[in-house]
């Protein structure tokens, strides 16, 4: 099929789905079956790491990609995991694109961008973070970070799309002179700098509200998927050869960025090791809070070497990872809880008090002080029982969204 040339879809809508999408979304949108499964993957992952979080045994005591423990097992359990955040992130924005591209008029457009924005925020710091932690502390994390780009590009997409792709890039690339500054450099805007860009607790070290996602730096990798989306898809799915030029352009502008420690480029150069497998594992360590140009170049790359996989692949295991990534939102809340909850039942089971599991995120003393944790073997049983226990209720989601155009559901 011919390509649509890019620069006509700012002004018309996508034609009809063609071999390769898999009819629309609710909003219109083309759906490509390859960006579903991709965003499945990543939520499957994403389980893994939480189940993690709660399950492990040296989850609260140690760092699981520390190059001097030993484990390449848990090193490489926790560093996959790395892949789902800025792939999240990412395909937000190339998702609104797709809107646009699809014809929404920019005011429906923004009107959507700004309440949904909104509405992740609302659910950050109130399902979400209790779900965590089952306290009171506020948590600002990657959908904290989607629903503040949200915002920003609820006003940005009337601009051309090249200059928000400009825009995300200055923002990735720019970021780590920012994070030399220090916050009170800002006068009396450093509480807003505090809360939008810097890691950790706000607004003093005892503060409510723990920032991980620091929002203006992952808004630049939001902005990038806006911005590649018209170069990555057309009506008929994805522009395969396009989306194989950027897998090999971004790993390879990683691998020269890396491999030559350039400043800027990663906060912690990567050094030789006692045995080459963990001088790999220096290597590939790029630093996520905040992301890096190096770990934004690696993470993405992996993706879109996914995404070309995951477009032509079929078979049940594609199918559990469509049905979780077209309910992305839905199964991000569930799995939470739904995770939370083993843990709690399992401790019960054992004599772990449920005390013992409110506020671990931040005080973690009391499930330490008892022993809790398990082997590495074990939270991978732990993560396919939370996963059996999610893909019928995703699924069931999923068949609800197919039927039904009740607005709410464009915010679930």
């Amino acid at each position: 099929m011919t390509a649509q040339p890019v620069e006509a879809a700012h002004d018309a809508p996508l034609a009809s789905p063609a071999a390769g999408a898999a009819g629309v979304t609710r909003s219109g949108a083309v759906r490509i079956d390859g960006i579903d499964a991709l965003r499945g993957l990543v939520i499957v992952l994403m389980v893994l790491d939480h189940v993690r979080d709660f399950f492990h045994a040296t989850a609260f005591t140690a760092d699981p990609m520390a190059l001097d423990s030993g484990n390449p097992a848990l090193f490489l359990t926790r560093w996959v995991t790395h892949l789902c955040a800025p792939t999240f992130v990412f395909l937000a924005g190339l998702s609104v694109w797709l809107q646009k591209a699809n014809g929404k008029s920019p005011g429906d457009l923004s009107r959507f961008l700004l309440t949904r924005g909104l509405w992740l925020l609302v659910l950050e710091f109130t399902l979400i973070g209790v779900g965590f932690n089952f306290g009171w502390w506020i948590f600002a994390q990657v959908i904290w970070a989607i629903g503040f780009g949200m915002i920003v590009l609820a006003a940005l997409h009337r601009l051309p799309r090249n200059l928000v792709l400009a825009l995300g890039v200055i923002i990735i690339a720019g970021h780590p002179a920012l994070n030399l500054i220090a916050p009170s450099a800002f006068g009396p805007l450093e509480p807003l700098w505090r809360a939008l860009a810097v890691r950790g607790p706000f607004p003093t070290d005892a503060g409510l509200l723990l920032v991980v996602y620091p929002a203006i730096q992952w808004t630049g990798i939001l902005l990038l998927g806006y911005g590649l989306a018209g170069f990555l898809t057309d009506s008929g799915g994805l522009r395969r050869g396009r989306v194989m030029l950027f897998a090999a352009g971004f790993l390879t502008l990683f691998a020269v960025g890396r491999g030559f420690n350039l400043p800027g480029f990663d906060t912690v150069p990567w050094t030789m090791q006692e045995s080459p497998l963990w001088s790999v594992f220096s290597i590939i360590s790029a630093n996520k809070y905040p992301p890096s140009p190096a770990y934004v170049l690696l993470t993405l790359g992996l993706a879109f070497v996914l995404l070309l996989v995951l477009d032509r692949l079929r078979g049940p295991v594609t199918g559990v990872f469509l049905t979780f990534g077209r309910t992305p939102l839905f199964t991000y809340l569930l799995h939470i809880w739904v995770a939370h909850a083993l843990a709690v039942a399992v401790g019960m089971a054992l004599g772990v008090p449920p005390s013992a599991f409110i506020d671990t995120i931040t005080d973690p003393s009391r499930l330490i002080e008892l022993g809790w944790g398990f082997s590495l073997p074990w939270v991978y049983v732990a993560w396919a029982a939370v996963l059996i226990l999610l893909y019928p209720l995703s699924r069931w989601f999923e068949g609800v969204k197919r039927r039904r155009r009740d607005w709410w559901l464009g915010y679930l």
